[in-house]
């Protein structure tokens, strides 16, 4: 068992696939068993449950739409079978790209019910039972667009700013329980939700990356499991861009 491992569960939304399921696997391989939130796509969350076990690893499926308070509870309630939640990972996320002046407002509700309501409502779910514990970790998955902005993406910079604030305040609040709160803002993964940019957009992304290249999923994972292990039971309220310098 990796360092910091408690009697509980991680909870990792959205780990079908992409950032998701690369923090899962690294969860798993520091000792955790990990739950998998996903909302539709059941084929790549039992993929991802499969590849942790063939691992050695214990995983198991933790189905709900995050974006609704329902949806968390179920997801909650199918992690908290195997355990309480001690490790919430915030990764689930949308995006609805476009001009602000011509944003649809289904668009911008959308963004922000999933990337921010939705992080808010799991982080108090899982609140009260790392208070018991006087442990826990919370990671929300930020973006450098929460950090610096991105034009035509007014909504997806706002959910994610609102993430960041979220997460220095709970960092605050929960400071004395044994409980951190940190945030990961990750630079140009490529990922199916960034597939959508094309090939053009996505190449001048990647020449703006003063590395050069793409961040790879593992890379963000490795920040998440260094975040939650006992290694940084000092750092709280912080915002780890892993990012290729674009932050700089």
């Amino acid at each position: 068992m990796g360092d910091g491992v408690r009697d509980g569960i991680a909870l990792v939304t959205g780990a079908s696939r992409g950032i998701g399921r690369a923090i899962a696997f690294r969860l798993a391989a520091d000792g955790w068993p990990v739950a998998v939130n996903y909302r539709t796509d059941d084929e790549g969350a039992k993929e991802t449950v499969v590849r942790i076990e063939d691992r050695g690893g214990d995983a198991l499926l933790a189905q709900g739409d995050v974006s609704s308070r329902d949806g968390i509870e179920e997801a909650f309630s199918a992690a908290e079978e195997r355990g309480p939640v001690l490790v919430l990972v915030n990764n689930a996320g949308v995006t609805r790209d476009g001009l602000a002046m011509m944003m649809k407002p289904e668009n911008w509700d959308t963004v922000i019910r999933t990337n921010l309501d939705g992080a808010f409502w799991a982080c108090r779910r899982a609140m009260k039972k790392m208070v018991t514990a006087r442990w826990g970790r919370i990671v929300n998955i930020a973006s450098v667009v929460g950090v610096k902005g991105h034009a035509g993406q007014a909504n997806y910079a706002a959910a994610k700013a609102g993430l960041i604030g979220l997460t220095r305040s709970l960092a605050l609040e929960l400071a004395t329980r044994g409980i951190t709160a940190n945030a990961v803002a990750p630079g140009f993964v490529r990922t199916q939700i960034t597939e959508a940019l094309g090939d053009e957009r996505l190449a001048q992304i990647v020449e703006a990356t003063p590395i050069g290249r793409e961040i790879q999923p593992e890379e963000v994972a490795a920040a998440v499991g260094f975040l939650v292990s006992e290694d940084a039971a000092a750092i709280t309220g912080q915002v780890l861009c892993v990012d290729g310098g674009m932050t700089a």
